[in-house]
């Protein structure tokens, strides 16, 4: 029978606890950790035999349950499906500051997988999965970095709060998850609104504070298990004799030329065929079986070269592959209004890549509705990022959006949040979508640079305009060097992909990933003021273009004329069945909607059919408005008065004293069932009831 050890540790002023040894026990690692009454099991599993895959082979899926928070699943089958864009997420965001833990040759399948126990607003369950993943692998058999941890921060009233609940959450101008190592911060995804650069820095450095007190909590929980971990073997080290051999017939000066080509793909194919050159030379006249081995080695000391090469001439000389200094942005261009019958478009490229974003405006039946742990919500601003092979010169097969374009899609959503009209502002439901063209680095930014432009050529009118870049950086030795506007080859052989987005305020989203176990503070904060000038120039290519919103909607676009109306009213406008107020649509050709508030949009293409409409609306819930004149219906007559309809559900008494200036013997002597009579509102008798005068209406007309 297994042993059961737990650790707590108290973070964000509340108990933190890891359990491991009572529940999944044939898995290689599991851990459940609690906070409040939230609770995760995450279990790490490893494949029994080796195989070289050439990457690590690392599956993270994280899984909500409804049963978790005391629901059960919508939908026929009443039970979970596909991941959510949250599950989503909250995978990418372990499998991150996890992955870079792993060494690079490890030769066995891993998963893991998080699985919510008991869900608690007070206490999110994606900081806490991705604490437990950590854990969960410590324990296990598995070999293994340093231990990482992560916590959320943010900025509520001007304080910094750990592991916030989701209602404060909703209150925060700042809202980071941060993730790190003993050596420092190797993860940090969020928003802000308009935050400066100092406040990010200092909340990633209160962050990191509590991510050691974690981590701390971890090692303990190890050392009571002491895990005896499995060998993987050493890593495969490039063949010294092919690296001497590539340069002795000239490796670094066809490098050298080949990388000096301009353009993605020629420069790619220029540094193809020099290294196939060199390989050729290598094996002529050799075995068929000692080419393949030479062919093999002479292929990984190349690559070895280049990275070498590219990171040298970054670190002594500041020139990157494309011959830009480490500040430069690549050359942009954007053209609006590229698509005719959308509401805005634009096409936005810097350097080689390009994305095309249209911008939607819909009535609130178009909003999407979402349903999370702890909270549903109806989401009025929408952005969805596609990444087609053809965009990178490639053949691949389609399917649904893949865990990097939701990612993306997610950071773009993130970073125009703060910027965006309210509902009262603008009622407009809103969705972007964005299809990157090209790509050579930063599509996800193009992606933030287009929403705005395409949202303003649609007319919304935003607080201000946000645009992305992407900075990378270049360790070599005590030496480092801040990049703008990444390359793809940058990101590949950099050691840190930092995306910010942001106005000429402040900050707007934040990722960061890296490479290193640590950066130091003065090279952060220099990435982030070189992040913001580049973002001000982005700003003002962007200003050259497009400087504000536009003045009119597109004519393909709903024009949303917003009506009150009492809330008592709202019954009488929908009708039985709903007959009232889709007699209307049909009639006028418009889109109504009502909220509990008594509000009504009618969403029409066509001015005229707005009004017509709008009048139709306010006939049907209007108030008798006391002294005004009516020339209403009888509908009924009684011995001691007429029963008038002045509009439709609106009904009064004309009292026979109220019929005429003399003395009435019978009503019918005045007006019959069905006439026509112009009658005048008086104050209405004590139970309120509409009361009415054709007298006194007779009399104002002769006044008149």
């Amino acid at each position: 029978m297994s042993t059961e050890y737990s650790v707590s540790v108290e973070v964000g002023g509340r108990p933190l606890i890891f359990e491991t040894g009572k529940i999944a026990k044939q898995a290689n690692g599991s851990v459940i950790v609690k906070q409040n009454s939230s609770s995760v099991l995450v279990t790490t599993c490893a494949s029994k035999d080796n195989v070289d895959f050439g990457f690590l082979p690392l599956t993270v899926v994280y899984q909500d349950r409804t049963g978790g928070y005391g629901t059960i699943p919508g939908g026929f089958l009443k039970r979970e499906g596909r991941p959510s864009e949250r599950e989503t997420l909250i995978s990418r965001l372990i499998d991150r500051p996890l992955r870079p833990q792993f060494a690079k040759h490890f030769p066995r399948e891993l998963q893991v997988i998080a699985t919510v126990f008991s869900f608690d607003e007070a206490s999110d369950t994606d900081v806490l999965s991705l604490c437990a993943a950590s854990a969960s692998v410590a324990v296990s058999d598995i070999p293994m970095g340093p231990p990482v941890a992560g916590v959320r921060i943010c900025r509520i009233d001007g304080t910094f709060v750990i592991n916030p609940s989701l209602e404060q959450i909703k209150q925060a101008d700042i809202t980071l998850v941060v993730a790190g190592s003993r050596d420092g911060i190797s993860m940090v995804e969020g928003g802000a609104s308009e935050a400066d650069e100092e406040s990010m820095m200092e909340a990633m450095e209160l962050a990191f504070v509590e991510i050691q007190k974690i981590i701390t909590a971890i090692e303990e929980l190890v050392a009571k298990v002491n895990p005896v971990k499995f060998d993987i073997g050493e890593a495969p080290t490039p063949d010294e004799t092919v690296m001497q051999q590539l340069i002795s017939i000239g490796a670094e000066a066809s490098l050298v030329e080949a990388l000096a080509v301009t353009g993605k793909h020629e420069r790619g194919a220029a540094l193809k065929a020099a290294r196939n050159a060199l390989i050729a030379q290598l094996v002529d006249g050799k075995e068929e079986e000692d080419a393949s081995s030479i062919t093999g080695e002479a292929k990984d000391a190349w690559e070895k070269l280049l990275r070498k090469e590219m990171r040298t001439k970054v670190a002594t000389e500041g020139i990157r592959i494309d011959g830009r200094q480490t500040h430069d942005i690549r050359p942009i261009w954007i053209e609006t209004g590229v698509a005719d019958r959308a509401h805005g478009s634009v096409v936005f490229t810097r350097g080689e890549t390009q994305g095309f974003v249209t911008a939607t405006l819909g009535v609130d039946r178009d909003a999407q509705r979402i349903d999370n742990p702890g909270a549903s919500e109806e989401r009025r601003w929408m952005l969805q990022y596609n990444f087609p092979p053809y965009c990178t010169g490639e053949v691949r097969r389609m399917g649904g959006p893949k865990r990097r374009e939701v990612g993306h899609g997610a950071l773009a959503h993130r970073a125009l949040v703060p910027v965006l009209p309210t509902a009262e502002e603008f009622p407009y439901v809103l969705r972007c979508s964005s299809d990157i063209l090209e790509s050579n680095g930063s599509s996800s930014m193009a992606t933030v640079c287009g929403a705005t432009l395409s949202l303003q050529d649609a007319g919304v009118p935003l607080s201000a305009p946000v645009a992305g870049i992407a900075m990378g950086l270049i360790k070599e030795g005590e030496t480092y060097v801040v990049l703008s506007d990444i390359l793809g080859d940058e990101d590949h052989l950099g050691d840190m992909d930092f995306k910010v987005t942001g106005t000429r305020k402040g900050i707007t989203a934040f990722q960061m990933d890296t490479k290193l176990g640590s950066i130091p503070r003065e090279v952060m904060s220099k990435a982030m003021t070189q992040a913001k000038d580049g973002r001000i120039h982005i700003l003002d290519k962007m200003a050259e273009v497009l400087p504000s919103h536009r003045d009119d909607l597109s004519p393909h676009a709903p024009r949303i004329t917003t009506i009150f109306i009492k809330v008592d009213k709202i019954r009488e406008l929908i009708g039985p069945g709903g007959r009232t107020i889709r007699g209307i649509q049909d009639e006028c050709n418009v889109n109504i909607t009502t909220s509990d508030d008594g509000r009504v949009d009618i969403a029409a293409t066509s001015q005229l059919e707005a009004k017509k409409a709008e009048d139709m609306i306010r006939e049907i819930t209007q108030e008798p408005e006391i002294g005004k004149l009516y020339l209403g219906i009888v509908k009924r007559v009684t011995d001691f008065g007429a029963f008038v309809e002045i509009f439709p559900g609106a009904e009064g008494l004309v009292h026979i004293s109220e019929l005429a200036n003399h003395r009435v013997a019978k009503v019918t002597d005045v007006t019959q069932e069905g006439a026509e009579l112009l009658v005048k509102v008086i104050p209405p008798d004590r139970q309120g009831k509409l009361k009415l005068s054709h007298k006194q209406a007779l009399g104002e007309q002769a006044g008149a």
